[in-house]
Formats: C-alpha cells, sequence, structure tokens
C-alpha cells in the first residue's frame, strides 16, 4: 500500500518532549502509519520550558493536530491544560496521551502503567495475589503502583530516595485501591514475588544496581522498565540467579497498541473528535 505519507488531508500527531532527540513514538507510529496505509504522520517537537504556555497555545490553535504523546518535562503541565481526563490519568494529574474532542478541547489519558500490566499479563507474569516490590515512585512510578494495586497486587513495597514522595503515593494508592497494602520500605526484595526497576538506574554504564540482588531468590520475578538497554545490570542479575524476567520493551509496544486506539488512527470512530 502506497499512500503517500502527509498530505494536505493528514491527521497530524506530535511528539512533545525536551529533548526530544531520544523519544521512540515518532519512529514506531509513522512506521504503523505506513504499514496501515495511512497518509497521517507524526512529527517530534520541543521546546523550551520557558516558552511551553506559546507552544501549547499553538498546538490548540494548529485545528489538524488530532493528538499528542507527551513524554518528560511536560506531562503534568498537558494534564492540566486538558478539559476532562481518564481516571488513570487524573489521579496521577499526568498525561502521556492527550487528544482533541470535537469541541476543540483536550481529553488527558495515561498509557504507563496500562502498557505495563498488559506487558506482564502477555509475558505470562501474574499480578492478582502477588507481593510486589517497586523502586521509584517518581512519574511512570505513580501510575505502575496505581496499575498493580487495580489489578489486584495483594502486597506493595514502595522504595525512592526521596522517601516522602513514596509515602506520598503510598498513602494516595491505599486510599484508591483499600485491599492492596502499601507500605515504604527499603530497595530489598526480601519476602516479595515481584521486584520492579521503575526508576532510570541502570540505562548507563556503571549505573548503581537499583535494589539488592542479593536477596532475589529463583521463584521472584524481576522486572525493568529501561528499554535501552535491553538487558539491564539488574535484569542479568535475576536471571543468573534463576528469576524469571521481564524486559522493558513490551511495555512500550502495548502503550503505543493502547494510544492508536485512542487516537482512533484508523478513523473507525469520528464522534470524539
Amino acid at each position: 500500500m502506497n499512500t503517500m505519507r502527509g498530505t494536505g488531508k493528514a491527521d497530524v500527531f506530535v511528539m512533545l518532549a525536551h529533548p526530544v532527540g531520544h523519544a521512540k513514538s515518532p519512529g514506531m507510529f509513522n512506521e504503523i502509519f505506513e504499514q496501515k496505509g495511512l497518509d497521517s504522520l507524526m512529527v517530534p517537537l520541543s521546546c523550551r520550558p520557558e516558552d511551553f504556555e506559546t507552544f501549547w497555545a499553538g498546538i490548540t490553535a494548529a485545528e489538524n493536530i488530532r493528538g499528542v504523546i507527551i513524554s518528560v518535562p511536560y506531562k503534568t503541565a498537558v494534564y492540566h491544560k486538558c478539559a476532562a481526563a481518564h481516571d488513570r490519568a487524573a489521579r496521577v494529574q499526568s498525561a502521556n496521551s492527550v487528544r482533541r474532542q470535537a469541541d476543540g478541547t483536550w481529553y488527558a489519558d495515561n498509557f504507563d502503567g496500562v502498557g505495563f500490566i498488559d506487558g506482564l499479563k502477555a509475558g505470562g507474569h501474574q499480578i492478582a495475589g502477588r507481593r510486589v516490590l517497586q523502586v521509584g515512585a517518581g512519574g511512570a512510578g505513580a501510575s505502575l503502583a496505581y496499575c498493580l494495586a487495580e489489578a489486584g497486587a495483594e502486597e506493595m513495597r514502595l522504595a525512592d530516595i526521596d522517601a516522602d514522595r513514596a509515602g506520598k503515593l503510598a498513602g494516595l494508592v491505599a486510599k484508591a485501591f483499600p485491599n492492596c497494602r502499601i507500605q515504604v520500605g527499603d530497595a530489598d526484595p526480601s519476602g516479595m514475588d515481584m521486584a520492579i526497576n521503575a526508576t532510570p538506574v541502570g540505562m548507563h554504564a556503571g549505573d548503581p544496581l537499583p535494589l539488592d540482588v542479593s536477596k532475589l531468590t529463583p521463584e521472584m520475578t524481576v522486572v525493568d522498565i529501561i528499554m535501552e538497554p535491553a538487558e539491564t545490570a539488574l535484569l542479568r542479575a535475576g536471571r543468573e540467579r534463576g528469576c524469571r524476567v521481564q524486559l522493558g520493551r513490551p511495555m512500550m509496544d502495548f502503550q503505543v497498541r493502547g494510544m492508536s486506539e485512542f487516537f482512533d488512527i484508523e478513523r473507525k470512530d469520528r464522534s470524539n473528535g
């Protein structure tokens, strides 16, 4: 199928980050558009934080921009520009995808946690009734914690270098999902079924390990949300100790699937905008 991409009739999508050079979404979405024979286009855009207000006014004024994927550092700022939001974006006050509604306003969603849970399930990992150590209570970590509790995790140990941040998140998640026992603790997987790294620690050679791998035992599952390198030092340590491991890439693949439906890239239902 050789549809010319980026015609005048194209649906235009934006990937916003600062910097944006590392962003994977434009390449992934443009490949999907190509495969499906759509003339749609996703463009990477960046702006300096002090120019965000001007930038967002421009994006909103550009009436043929149908949707925006948002990364660091704009997820909270964009969330607050939306007229309405899915609960999973509202509870973390953070949007990683927004689509234009019929009246021109923006609707927010967040697929961090969804992609993570769908990726785990596809990998054959059970969450319901499990005890989980999660290291990292920042942006992605907040989405993950809610979605793990929502998926039926029985107990969570939340570790973060910022104990206040971890404590605040634990309180909010416990309130939303009282069936999940959640407390702040050390990055120690003892007694847990699953250990998750939801921090950027491990992206660079020479990074310390995000958790105490000496406490890993073969019946545990070790999960990393980092995509590059595919096998982080943490995952290697888990594998060496006989653990099942889950790489970071499926989380991204399942997020893209969720976002594609959210944006209705195949134009099945144009009543949403």
